[in-house]
């Protein structure tokens, strides 16, 4: 049986669509279709069944991927390892949000560096448009705040980020003791907010875990990154809701003060995602064992 058209077959079936499949393959559709119906004729039954959106397999294309992904994978292993051999370098597309992907995974990573890895490197403030491009291929490691649905990509738990209301001292000392106590979002609806986006994503997140509620306030200062928003914060523009991590130092040297300390602190879950397969390929595989023993500390 030709390779080709089993790597074609197994590529599909992980996808989920033809188009998908064509993309991360870098053929155009009709000759994707082409080599199914082609494997399709040599098996002599279907292995898909088309649908409005995408393509399901039948059982038999299922029992075939479950037999061939492996070999095929195991095959691409043997061929990068080869390529590691004769370069000695090979590069990691990474993808993730600007703030975690700068201060948490590059350091984590630097190690690898050393060792014959290059690494490249796309900032995306949202987890669809990452996960979007981990799936037509554009990346080889994705760090997103959901879970990815489908065969074609898979997903480990990375980390629990922290989620803290912070402001400046002087702030803290206009509210009084006791009043957030009291009073919760009454008082705090009052105050100038920083956020990442006019939707107010992690504001909104912190009320409904926190409040049960939604806040009901606008943001006052809007800036689409998570360390221009702490600067903000500590230079007094208004509260902030930022991850533990990223405010640590601040909170320490009393740059900003946390103005609540809830039993249960709001999180959030960065899964470390990779396309189907691409954990065969060495040099993915290290930098994502290499990623999931870092978070440990994290």
């Amino acid at each position: 049986m030709d390779l080709a058209l089993l790597r074609t077959f197994v590529t599909v079936h992980r996808a989920g669509s033809f188009t998908r499949a064509a993309a991360l393959l870098g053929l155009s559709q009709p000759a994707v279709t082409s080599q199914i119906r082609t494997l399709e004729r040599q098996l002599g039954r279907p292995l898909f069944l088309r649908k409005a959106r995408g393509v399901t397999p039948t059982t038999i294309g299922d029992e075939l991927a479950h037999r061939a992904a492996p070999h095929l994978d195991a095959l691409i292993e043997i061929t990068e390892a080869e390529l590691d051999k004769e370069s000695g370098v090979r590069t990691l597309h990474l993808a993730g949000p600007p703030e975690f992907t700068s201060l948490r995974a590059l350091p984590a990573l630097a190690d690898l560096v050393g060792q014959g890895l290059a690494l490249r490197s796309s900032f995306f403030t949202g987890a669809e448009e990452t996960l979007e491009g981990l799936a037509a291929g554009h990346h080889d490691l994705a760090l997103a705040t959901a879970r990815p649905r489908g065969g074609l990509l898979s997903a480990t738990p990375l980390c629990d980020e922290e989620h803290v209301l912070v402001a400046a001292p002087r702030w803290a000392g206009r509210l009084g003791p006791g009043s957030l106590r009291h009073k919760g979002p009454v008082v705090l609806d009052q105050l100038p907010v920083v956020e990442v986006h006019e939707s107010l994503p992690l504001v909104s997140r912190y009320w409904a875990a926190v409040f049960e509620s939604r806040p009901a306030v606008a943001g006052t200062v809007i800036v689409p990154d998570l360390r221009a928003v702490l600067e903000c914060a500590v230079a007094g523009a208004g509260l902030a809701v930022l991850p533990r991590y990223l405010c640590e130092r601040a909170l320490e040297r009393g740059e900003v003060v946390a103005l609540l300390d809830p039993p249960v602190p709001p999180l959030r879950t960065y899964f470390l995602a990779v396309r189907t397969g691409t954990l065969a390929l060495p040099h993915i595989a290290r930098a994502h064992e290499w990623l999931l023993r870092a978070a440990a500390d994290w």
